[in-house]
Formats: structure tokens, sequence, C-alpha cells
């Protein structure tokens, strides 16, 4: 009996609340105390607000295409298509400079029978002979352009041996001179060609001659043949004479540079030379001296 007035208020303060509630959903303008209340609109989403010349100055949709300005006539035309290009060529490889300056021919061989060789001055020993043969050896012909150029000793001991016998003084019937049977023609060219002024007749500048004239062979034949390779170890030559450097370089040194670097390949016309040298770069009594 003592709660009636407490239910009787609280049911006014309710009514009082749905009677608040109703008035404010149904004319939106009492808004609660966190700030405004912002109702999207239905369909699309508005452009962005745009002061009133930028929203007159704006073409509409239909008119926006033709108060775009044409394109150029460049601009309308197709891109033209690019030539095919080529890929670019690889870089030649630098050649080795060409000889220009060539011996002289090596004249035909002296007819057999009918001449003997004569000699002229005096005859150096043979521990003379060794030391000019052995000096020549060890230089160094092309210090620039082929310091690897290399003629053994052997070499050019054998083809002295094969020449002369190691006769200083001798001179044969086909006009070769001294240990290395050097023509006069090819003595001259090669002082030419190198500055030098070697004397044919002595035995330290005939070994000179010889061996400058092996260097030159094997510079000469390695580039055109060999792609410069200047070896001229035995171990490189097969069966085929015409297999290796070395031998390329004996052949030529008794039938001159023509006759065995030829524009139709490497020749070896004088093969019975070729082996005789080579049998003694191994086996020459004179290796012994």
């Amino acid at each position: 009996m003592g709660f009636r007035p407490v239910r009787t208020v609280v049911a006014l303060g309710m009514a009082l609340l749905l009677v608040t509630t109703a008035a404010g959903c149904a004319g939106g303008d009492t808004a609660p105390d966190d700030g405004p209340i912002f109702v999207l609109p239905s369909g699309p989403s508005p452009e962005p607000l745009m002061t009133s010349s930028a929203a007159s100055a704006r073409p509409t949709p239909s008119t926006s295409a033709s108060r775009r300005p044409s394109p150029s006539a460049k601009q309308d035309a197709p891109a033209a298509p690019k030539p095919a290009t080529k890929a670019p060529r690889p870089a030649a490889v630098p050649a080795k400079p060409k000889e220009t300056s060539l011996p002289p021919p090596v004249p035909a061989p002296a007819p057999s029978g009918g001449c003997t060789p004569r000699y002229s001055g005096t005859k150096a020993g043979t521990a003379q002979v060794k030391q000019a043969l052995e000096a020549a050896a060890a230089r160094t012909y092309w210090p620039t352009s082929a310091p690897e150029i290399s003629i053994p000793a052997n070499l050019v001991k054998a083809t002295a041996w094969q020449e002369s016998g190691w006769q200083s003084n001798i001179i044969a019937c086909d006009g070769g001179v001294g240990l290395m049977q050097v023509m006069p023609g090819t003595a001259q060219w090669m002082n030419q060609r190198f500055g030098e002024s070697y004397d044919i007749g002595d035995h330290r500048d005939n070994a000179y001659l010889g061996a400058t004239y092996l260097a030159w062979l094997t510079k000469y034949i390695g580039d055109m043949y060999f792609a410069g390779s200047y070896s001229l170890d035995p171990g490189n030559c097969s069966a085929a004479l015409n297999s290796c450097l070395l031998n390329a370089v004996i052949a030529a040194y008794n039938y001159g540079h023509a006759a065995v670097a030829t524009d139709d390949g490497l020749v070896i016309p004088n093969p019975r030379y070729v082996n005789n040298v080579r049998a003694l770069m191994n086996e020459c009594v004179c290796l012994g001296y």
C-alpha cells in the first residue's frame, strides 16, 4: 500500500519519455549532444561541391565531347610500325698488321753436278760457331709486337748444320753464304727491314741473319695460318707435315716464304729437307759441341 505513489510517479515519467522521443523522431529537429546527424540520400554519391562559377563553367556530359579540342592529324593517324632493326654486328677482331715488306724470292736451285762450292776468308772454329749460334737464338727479335717469339737453339744449330756443316766461310753454287747459307739479296732485305747492318761474311752476323729470318718466318706464317700463335714446339705437329708452324718455318727457310705460305693454303714442297732438320734438332752431332 505504501508504494502506490512511487508507481504513479514512475508511470508518469515513462509516459513523458515516450512523448519526448516520439516528438524528436517525428520532427528531426532535435539532435543529441554529440553533434548533428548527416543522413546520406539514396542513389549515386553527389559530386564534390563547387563554387557557382566553377559549376557553370564545367561542361555537361553531353557537350564535353564537342568542346574537347580535336587531336591533330598526327595524333589521329595510327602510329607507323617501326622498321625492323638488325642485330648489331659484333666488333671485328682487329687483324694483325699485314707484312708489307717481303724478302726476295729464293733463286732456283743450282743444277746438280758441274759446280763446286768455294771458300772465302778464314773458317771460324767450332767453339766460335757454337757461341755465335747460341747468341743468335737467345735474341728477342720482335720486342714490341711479338716478344713471345723465341727461336730454339737446337733449331738454329740444326739448320746451320744442314745448310753448311757449320762451315763459316763456304759459298754455295746458288750463292748462299756462310753458316746459315744466307742469300745476299735476303741479307740486304733484312738489313733494310730491321735497320741493321749485318755483314754476311762475318760468322756472328751470319748467324744473326739466319736466326732473324727464322724469326720473321715464324711471325709471318704464324699470323697468316696459326692465328698469331708463334709456338715452334715439335709436340704441336701431327703426322701431316703442314699441321704445325715448326715444319712450315723450316720448309720456308729452304724454299722461301712464297712457296710455303700460298694463297691456296700451307704447302710443304720439301718434305725431305724438313724431316732432316727435324731429326738434326734431336740427333745432330753438333748438339754435343
